[in-house]
């Protein structure tokens, strides 16, 4: 897995003395055609792009991430458009990695098999199942290693050491670590510093994986966390969405602003 996609990215940035970006923008927001420009675009300037499927029972998003998933099931965004974004952002960009974001019981509807099948179709670099916790995970991300495909584990400030250990080990190229307990685009509640000293904790298990921060992460707090290996934003950028739909504004600018603005804070 070492020549991966996802990992080339995070030593791109290492080699650049910085964390790498991570962006998230779900798929279809607000049409088919918009998201994989708005993908495109903002690609230039992220290092990996994570794309949503859009769903109607989220349980870690919050308001700005629901918006956009509900305007994308509002459009008719069925999971074959989302691959087919991917396939087609692919046919333009095929270095730049793309980690698909999503809940396991749309993976299940589908077909594990089937859905894999057409991960590796569409050239998809990793996966995050959001509620496939470890280790109920493990057959699953067994067979996405077997596929070539990331399966990206997640821990958050209440994992026990004893769990991190074996969720280390277990993990592929990346791993993402929640912030704070609260769904996604929450206000940071905790302190950057307290985020770091957790990091590192994560980090000392195994220095060999990029380990990515996600949730709460903002303009105004992206700085004080570039130690990190990788920095996750998402809701900033949903919200940018519906705002530009809003003032009728087009939300490829001013998404790909935002995220021009991110990397600069961070070099």
């Amino acid at each position: 897995m070492s020549s991966s996609l996802i990992n080339q990215a995070f030593l791109k940035a290492k080699n650049e003395k910085r964390p790498a970006l991570l962006t998230y923008t779900v798929a279809g927001d607000n049409s088919k055609k918009k998201s994989l420009e708005i993908l495109k675009s903002i690609s230039n300037h992220a290092d990996i792009c994570e794309l949503g499927f859009p769903h109607n029972t989220p349980i870690a998003d919050g308001g700005q991430i629901q918006t956009s998933a509900y305007r994308a099931i509002k459009n008719g965004i069925k999971i074959n458009d989302v691959f087919s974004i991917v396939k087609d952002f692919k046919k333009i960009k095929s270095t730049k990695p793309i980690i698909m974001m999503g809940y396991y019981n749309m993976i299940y509807q589908y077909g594990e098999n089937n859905f894999l099948k057409k991960c590796s179709n569409s050239n998809v670099d990793g996966l995050i199942v959001v509620d496939l916790p470890y280790p109920e995970n493990t057959n699953f991300a067994n067979k996405c290693k077997k596929k070539g495909i990331n399966f990206i584990q997640l821990v958050s400030p209440t994992t026990s050491n004893h769990r991190l250990k074996q969720i280390m080990k277990a993990s592929h190229d990346m791993v993402y670590y929640i912030s704070m307990l609260s769904t996604t685009g929450g206000k940071l509640k905790v302190s950057p510093k307290k985020i770091l000293e957790r990091y590192s904790k994560i980090k000392q298990i195994d220095k060999s994986k990029n380990v990515v921060i996600g949730f709460g992460i903002t303009e105004k707090t992206i700085k004080s966390l570039r130690k990190a290996d990788g920095l996750v934003v998402g809701s900033a950028l949903c919200k940018e969405i519906s705002n530009s739909i809003k003032k009728r504004q087009n939300p490829v600018t001013n998404v790909t602003n935002i995220v021009k603005r991110l990397k600069n804070k961070i070099k």
